[in-house]
């Protein structure tokens, strides 16, 4: 134990001599333990305790809560946006082939230092879109990447915050902030219902253009590593490792997704990882998955008092209609053998 701790306290000597000063004393930055013991506890709280807890309850609708917290999240990262946007980069002031950190205490330059803290706080925000998978009992959303992306980025950007608070780094947060305005928009509509699901045909262009928004960050990042930049070559290889681990992990939900859904449907589907809403409903929409299924129309009639046996992925029904060994009614894939008396929603 005394070995333990003398190694904590010879890394918080390392932190407080090479750390910024002027974000030494602002909240969670002082060490990284609090930063990652709440990180533990999200992966924790939403990987065991929370779908334990919810083991044996209804799910929440959260329609309207859902609608309330992505509208906020618009408004935040727009925030968050516009300030690292005026602080350097739309202004002219920063390079984009080379910005070392500004270690001064110009108002421009601290009002950056205050957006990046900011953009740090918006990881924590960003925990509650798995936490409303957990209580609406969406565990097929969960997904590793969706845990991964989530649970990682707090520690991430605390090294930032910590050593870099501003210059070159700081391209990664200008676009992952526009881009986050984009997702939370179509979260938000996704939210508001059936009418809204019409316009958003677009779902699977938010991966694709998440992956362009890692590329420009490994290009961005990388290029420091063949010219000469006051910049820590640490933090180049830190993020731009983060932006191709990223980048992989959503390629490889994309082909999983879309590409590989047709070919091989079944598997699929219920990957939808962070670029499904953390509001989105099929809303009558079956989706394809293993010999069980249509689009949410029944080809066949489901009377009171009539049953289903399968057998072989073939049912036959008492009134003579059948379709792959699964009775379908408004969009409800039946599950039960036998269904007697019952209204099928």
């Amino acid at each position: 134990m005394a070995l333990v701790m003398k190694y904590i306290n010879i890394m918080n000597r390392y932190m407080d001599t090479h750390g910024d000063p002027r974000t030494k004393d602002w909240p969670m930055m002082s060490s990284p333990f609090p930063t990652l013991a709440v990180c533990l506890t999200y992966v924790y709280l939403v990987k065991v305790l929370g779908p334990r807890w919810m083991e044996n309850r209804k799910p929440f609708r959260l329609q309207n809560t859902l609608i309330v917290y992505n509208a906020a999240q618009v408004i935040f990262s727009a925030w968050i946006f516009y300030e690292i946007g005026i602080s350097g980069w739309l202004t002219g002031h920063y390079s984009f082939r080379c910005q070392p950190v500004e270690y001064n205490n110009n108002p421009r330059t601290i009002r950056m230092v205050h957006a990046c803290w900011w953009y740090y706080f918006s990881k924590f925000t960003e925990f509650m879109d798995t936490i409303f998978f957990v209580l609406r009992k969406k565990e097929s959303q969960i997904t590793t990447l969706h845990v991964i992306h989530h649970g990682c980025m707090p520690m991430s950007v605390w090294f930032g915050v910590k050593f870099t608070p501003g210059g070159h780094s700081t391209f990664f947060g200008l676009l992952n902030t526009f881009v986050h305005i984009i997702m939370y928009t179509y979260y938000m509509f996704s939210a508001m219902g059936p009418q809204f699901q019409k316009y958003l045909w677009w779902k699977k262009y938010l991966t694709t253009l998440q992956m362009v928004q890692f590329i420009l960050i490994m290009v961005h990042a990388f290029q420091l590593l063949f010219i000469e930049c006051n910049y820590p070559k640490a933090f180049v290889w830190w993020i731009g490792m983060h932006a191709v681990m990223f980048f992989f992990l959503f390629n490889e939900f994309y082909k999983q997704a879309y590409k590989g859904r047709k070919s091989r449907p079944s598997k699929f589907q219920k990957e939808d990882a962070p670029l499904m809403a953390n509001g989105h409903v099929a809303n009558g929409d079956c989706q394809t998955t293993e010999k069980k299924l249509l689009n949410g129309h029944a080809n066949g009639k489901l009377a009171n008092g009539s049953s289903a046996k399968s057998s072989n992925g073939y049912t036959s029904s008492s009134n003579g209609y059948n379709k792959n060994g699964v009775v379908l009614a408004n969009g409800v894939n039946g599950h039960t053998t036998e269904l007697t008396q019952r209204k099928v929603k």
